[in-house]
């Protein structure tokens, strides 16, 4: 099964403020690729882009899956997640007052997932014991870190075929967020996902990605299409690595 994410000369912004100018990207089927870029350059814009949750004012992002092309700018939300993309969002965004298992189950709303909630809702307890061990616990309750795989756990409940994960090492201490890094190389591999990471960690987000973009003042400044190339690029060693390009 084919799947290709399109994103072609895409401007937006909110209100008179563009975040982003001309943005142009390509994922492909069971790609990791890392969305690099320090904060407030519009990583997190151009994932909420991709799930309709803000507006291009230009440009066309197209979803080809099952041999048939979406245009994502005319579908909401809801329909694109029908479509089998995920996204998990910066600061996680659960449900603070709800447990952990009520959590994942609003995860599963998309028709296609809900004949295999169950299914799934063990796979998301095999792939993180501290969930299954804290099912009833309110999520607002419990640590940064426990409340990421739970972020991450909400999203596989969808079966999803493209996850979005936006800057999974917000709040966690380094040791954290090789962990969660980790789980996200680990699924991906597991269940055949693509996955478009937007992170600000070059040394994590490179551990698992296939390849990158730079994003900066909401441009792509440059493409790598390797890891070495990420590595060995001027602007990459300026930004990340700390030595003059």
């Amino acid at each position: 099964m084919a799947l290709e994410l399109t994103i072609e000369g895409v401007d937006a912004g909110y209100g008179a403020v563009r975040a982003l100018h001309g943005i142009s990207l390509l994922i492909k089927e069971k790609e990791t690729v890392a969305l690099l870029g320090t904060n407030g350059n519009g990583k997190s814009t151009l994932m909420k882009c991709v799930m309709g949750i803000v507006r291009p004012s230009r440009g066309r992002i197209d979803l080809q899956i099952e041999n048939k092309t979406h245009d994502l700018t005319r579908l909401s939300t809801e329909e694109i997640v029908n479509l089998g993309v995920a996204l998990v969002p910066e600061g996680r965004r659960l449900f603070p007052k709800l447990t952990v298992e009520e959590n994942l189950l609003l995860g599963a709303f998309r028709p296609l997932a809900r004949p295999d909630i169950a299914k799934n809702l063990a796979l998301c307890y095999e792939t993180f014991e501290v969930l299954k061990e804290r099912r009833r616990q309110l999520a607002g309750s419990m640590s940064g870190g426990q409340q990421q795989m739970l972020a991450i756990a909400r999203a596989l409940m969808s079966s999803p075929k493209l996850l979005l994960v936006d800057e999974p090492s917000v709040g966690l201490s380094p040791l954290l967020v090789s962990n969660t890094v980790t789980m996200i190389k680990q699924l991906k591999e597991r269940h055949g996902l693509t996955v478009l990471m937007a992170e600000q960690n070059f040394h994590q987000a490179i551990r698992i990605a296939d390849r990158g973009y730079l994003i900066v003042h909401g441009e792509i400044v440059f493409q790598g299409n390797s890891v070495a190339e990420l590595e060995n690029n001027s602007m990459v060693k300026n930004y990340y690595l700390g030595v003059a390009g």
